[in-house]
């Protein structure tokens, strides 16, 4: 089977409008994340990262569109745009595309909408970004909860390996909505300060939104200077509750384990762990006992949501994105908002951000319904 790369990126968020604009202010440890009073999605002010409406209708406007567009779909064409142009790859029938969002466009559902109800149904979400460039083969959406944006790269390396398609560009997004926002506030899971992942006096999760988009492809002539190579990946459904992740960890373990072995990795083989780390009780926690369970207590670890917030479907492929930065640049960045292990099992969270030797990371996320995913992926030397 073919090496499988990821490789040209853009992230569309709160810090910009590309991957470097986000690098450069998580480099410097600088959230995104604000405090937003918004009666119209939710009655009490809440923290959040929220692109730019402004700045994105101005972005989009240079993309001559000959229709109407939602928010969400001007956000992932802003950032697929991007991410075409410096691939310069021919969009033939060699070449796929995979949409990977949680909620899609679940906002026209609510009463300011101007636009149809059916816009929610992500098949249409699916067809307008195809048909806006013109790809020659049916988008394919991945709406698996939180794993979605990183198990769409493993389903592009899928694709790949199976010779159904030389490239796959993915594009990720979800957007802060009152549905979201209300959804997470019946569990009691937002916080009313910015999210600390990991923290002893962690209070649960703040919601973000971005549009990320990326190149996966088997030929070497289509790398970028943070290209990565996905090494292995797994997922594993633990099948234990609607909202709740397993007690002992079982499904990330699983997948952890399986992409360590399909890999041919030992544990002391992952340079960094990209977490999902979103600051609720039971997920750092459930999170702590499958690192330990996998032996990677020791391996440095962090994670984004104390940047961006919880951005959902789009937060496996933004974090994928971040990790081959740190790879490329041999920099570690620091878990935003950590200040006393709040777990009960030991980890290593990166409290400072750093310079170390970077040859491999993991990527893992977990979500609603129990899918977890973890995706491993290696430097490449150019």
């Amino acid at each position: 089977m073919p090496e499988v790369y990821l490789s040209y990126n853009t992230i569309v968020s709160a810090y910009g409008f590309d991957s470097h604009a986000a690098i450069s202010q998580i480099s410097n440890a600088i959230s995104s994340l604000k405090l937003i009073n918004d009666k119209s999605i939710l009655p009490d002010p809440f923290y959040s990262s929220q692109i730019d409406r402004k700045s994105l209708d101005d972005n989009f406007k240079r993309l001559n569109a000959k229709e109407k567009y939602t928010t969400l779909e001007k956000t992932l064409i802003t950032s697929l745009s991007i991410t075409i142009k410096n691939a310069n790859i021919q969009l033939n029938d060699r070449v796929g595309l995979i949409i990977s969002t949680t909620k899609g466009n679940i906002d026209v559902l609510e009463k300011y909408s101007e636009f149809p109800e059916n816009r929610a149904y992500l098949s249409v979400l699916g067809k307008k970004i195809m048909n806006f460039f013109g790809f020659k083969n049916e988008a394919i959406i991945l709406s698996n909860a939180c794993v979605s944006g990183v198990l769409a790269t493993a389903m592009a390396k899928r694709f790949i390996n199976q010779g159904t398609y030389d490239h796959v560009f993915i594009a990720a997004g979800d957007l802060v909505s009152e549905f979201i926002l209300t959804g997470f506030q019946s569990f009691q899971a937002l916080s009313k300060e910015p999210c600390r992942p990991y923290c002893k006096t962690r209070s649960g999760i703040n919601i973000g939104e971005v549009g990320a988009s990326i190149l996966v492809t088997k030929e070497k002539k289509h790398l970028n200077k943070e290209a990565v190579k996905i090494v292995s990946e797994a997922s594993c459904n633990d099948a234990n509750h609607i909202s709740g992740p397993s007690r002992t960890g079982e499904g990330l373990y699983r997948s952890i384990n399986s992409a360590l072995n399909q890999a041919n990795f030992t544990a002391d083989k992952i340079d960094y762990i990209s977490a999902h780390g979103t600051a609720t009780n039971f997920n750092d926690e459930m999170e702590s006992i499958a690192f330990n369970r996998a032996g990677l207590q020791n391996t440095p670890l962090n994670s984004f949501k104390g940047y961006f917030g919880h951005t959902l479907g789009a937060s496996g492929l933004l974090e994928t994105i971040i990790g081959m930065h740190s790879l490329q640049q041999n920099t570690l960045f620091s878990s935003l908002g950590f200040k006393e292990l709040g777990v009960s099992k030991p980890l290593n969270i990166i409290t400072k951000t750093k310079s170390q030797k970077l040859n491999t990371f993991l990527k893992t996320a977990s979500g609603f319904g129990g899918c977890n995913t973890a995706v491993i992926f290696e430097k490449i030397n150019h």
